[in-house]
């Protein structure tokens, strides 16, 4: 459904003759009908970059990204607003990325609005998604403040899920939340695929979320893949430095277990 080949995103900086800043560099991946690509990194290794250029935010220097045999790495703002019925994204803040003057039920006809999509049509498409989310009927005359951070992302996910989209980019959907919500919503967004056989290219810095959501996993390291496979695989045997000390980062409940990863992150060293 998705290929990304030969990605490569660079930003210009301001100055005489400064060479440019490359934050994505011949990246290649795919991602097929009902299957989420778990994509790893730490801060600063291109993984939030690489969602943003798949979704028009970012400048793509080179190669290039094809949905559906469709090359959208250049779109303009009306062909964007077509694509966007088929790809969406749930951002990481929960708080910052809802409009905090909107009540939750114009936050979801919004999308639909832009599509052409109102009336009792898009009433009864809201009280299906806040139905899906596990939000009550009555949130629609809420406000975003009047919400915990982990019923917010629900929001999010139900705005996301408006217009039933084939391709859903979840950019660290859960790292703002504590421990107990991650799960919660985390088995959401597990619902909502068998239901409805959306694929997710699911961000994230924690390799251990990412092994819980994902069928493959990608790991970038200072703008370069440097591993990829499938994700019990990856995460049981990994190959790579770098990928074993990203899973000894991973917290773990478990004291012994904690004080011996800690111990491994301290050996293992970057490549």
């Amino acid at each position: 459904m998705l290929d990304i080949e030969n990605l490569r995103v660079e930003y210009r900086p301001k100055g005489f003759r400064r060479p440019p800043f490359v934050a994505v560099d011949d990246v290649s991946l795919a991602i097929a009908e009902g299957e989420t690509l778990g994509l790893v990194g730490e801060s600063g290794s291109g993984k939030t970059t690489i969602g943003r250029a798949l979704l028009g935010l970012a400048p793509v220097s080179g190669g290039r990204i094809t949905f559906e045999d469709t090359d959208i790495s250049h779109l303009n703002r009306r062909e964007r607003r077509v694509i966007s019925r088929d790809i969406q994204v749930v951002f990481q803040d929960p708080y910052s990325s809802l409009n905090p003057s909107m009540t939750v039920g114009d936050i979801l006809s919004e999308p639909l609005r832009v599509q052409g999509v109102g009336g009792r049509e898009a009433q009864a498409r809201i009280a299906s998604l806040l139905d899906q989310v596990g939000l009550p009927q009555d949130a629609v005359r809420r406000l975003p403040r009047e919400f915990s951070g982990g019923q917010r992302q629900r929001v999010g996910i139900a705005r996301a899920l408006a217009l039933s989209p084939r391709l859903i980019v979840c950019d660290e959907p859960v790292s703002a939340l504590d421990l107990t919500t991650q799960a919660r919503v985390l088995d959401l967004f597990l619902d909502i695929q068998e239901q409805t056989g959306v694929a997710y290219l699911f961000i994230s810095h924690d390799l251990d979320v990412v092994r819980h959501i994902s069928h493959r996993i990608a790991v970038l390291y200072r703008s370069r893949l440097v591993e990829m496979g499938d994700a019990i695989e990856l995460t049981d045997m990994p190959r790579h430095p770098y990928t074993k000390r990203l899973l000894a980062s991973s917290p773990v409940l478990d004291p012994d277990k904690q004080a011996a990863r800690r111990e491994e992150r301290q050996r293992l060293s970057y490549v």
